[in-house]
């Protein structure tokens, strides 16, 4: 079977949701890199960091899901 970087091609060319989790998770990897950038962060900063990260990896095991079930429904 395909390795997961050939499945994660595939299934951004066919997949809506695949595609647009991909795109939602590099916004967000924008977002986390402009706060990033700061040197001292508010406490309200602080918060919208661990909310982006959160909402980040949701994003990312949510693909590793549909990558998961993509790999089962090919593996015959």
């Amino acid at each position: 079977m395909s390795n997961e970087q050939e499945i994660a091609e595939i299934l951004s060319r066919e997949s809506e949701e695949y595609k647009k989790l991909g795109e939602e998770h590099k916004n967000l990897e924008i977002m986390l890199t402009e706060i990033d950038r700061k040197l001292h962060l508010t406490t309200e900063e602080e918060v919208e960091r661990k909310r982006i990260q959160k909402l980040k990896l949701l994003k990312k095991d949510r693909m590793a899901e549909i990558i998961r079930d993509y790999r089962k429904s090919h593996s015959n």
